[in-house]
């Protein structure tokens, strides 16, 4: 008995370390709402959709380093991944529609508010959706010989992280101060093409669109060739992010969304003769 009880002791004590990461991603993502929800729908600042912006950013790192910590230790769990599924449902699924809907001016009553509240709404519950997928496609996979494992390499539907950052992102566009002297947009417009956004975003996540993983992504060039590019990259990376964050936030958050698409696409054309595209045939049996 003193032997199980010491063993159970140090086995807590491993798997504090991922659950710690995971409750401060689930910790960023309760701030955020609760700090909104203090403001007045409309009169959300620039300055306080940035920080949100910033945390729900290092939430989505922190959700990234939870499950690559836990891997590392050994310490995956099941309290672990429902932990990290019902942090993720708060974090990327409500906080970004109470996000938006707080940044919108939006008077009570009309169509255009009604139209807002089902586009959260729909993100919400789509989000949460596709977390519930994930879930069990990851059970499903536990049980499978490795050489079936394959088409799952890469996310069945946009992964919850990515729509959100995707969705704030645009918000944070639209706030933006320069963007606004490039593109002047009216508030209806913003506030059609926003929710109209997180619509879209929504239907993407319980899609079975394939979308890369970086983990397993590969490119057949040559380490030199790609030196220069992997350069440029991280010196517009850097140079954007410093000096021009809603945008460079944005694009690169759309990239990834469009690859998704593309690749699709692609796949399709080429038909399934093809075998360089074929980690990205939908999953229609999910």
């Amino acid at each position: 008995m003193l032997l199980f009880f010491k063993y159970d002791k140090e086995m807590r004590r491993i798997y504090i370390v991922p659950n710690l990461i995971t409750a401060f991603s689930l910790a960023s993502g309760l701030f955020v709402i609760f700090k909104v929800n203090m403001i007045e729908p409309g009169m959300e600042t620039y300055r306080s959709l940035l920080t949100s912006t910033f945390l729900l950013l290092f939430a989505a790192f922190a959700d990234w380093v939870d499950g690559a910590v836990a891997r590392a230790m050994h310490a995956e769990s099941e309290f672990g991944v429902l932990f990290d599924s019902l942090a993720d449902a708060v974090t990327f699924g409500v906080a970004p529609s109470v996000l938006m809907l707080k940044n919108l001016s939006l008077e009570r009553g009309t169509p255009l508010s009604f139209y807002a509240m089902i586009g959260a709404m729909l993100f919400s519950i789509c989000g949460i959706l596709r977390l519930v997928r994930f879930n069990v496609t990851q059970a499903r996979i536990k049980k499978l010989p490795k050489h079936a494992t394959k088409k799952y390499r890469h996310f069945t539907g946009l992964p919850i992280p990515a729509a959100a950052l995707t969705i704030v992102a645009t918000n944070l566009l639209f706030a933006y101060s320069r963007f606004e002297e490039w593109v002047p947009l009216s508030e209806d417009v913003q506030t059609i093409i926003t929710v109209s956004v997180a619509i879209i975003l929504g239907y993407l996540m319980v899609s079975q669109i394939k979308f890369p993983s970086a983990k397993v992504l590969h490119f057949r060039v040559p380490s030199f060739q790609l030196i220069p590019v992997g350069v440029f990259v991280a010196f517009f990376l850097i140079y954007g992010f410093l000096y021009f964050f809603p945008l460079t936030l944005a694009i690169v958050t759309w990239m990834y969304v469009l690859l998704g698409l593309c690749l699709l696409i692609s796949r399709t054309i080429a038909g399934k003769n093809s075998k360089m595209l074929i980690d990205f045939e939908p999953n229609h049996d999910d």
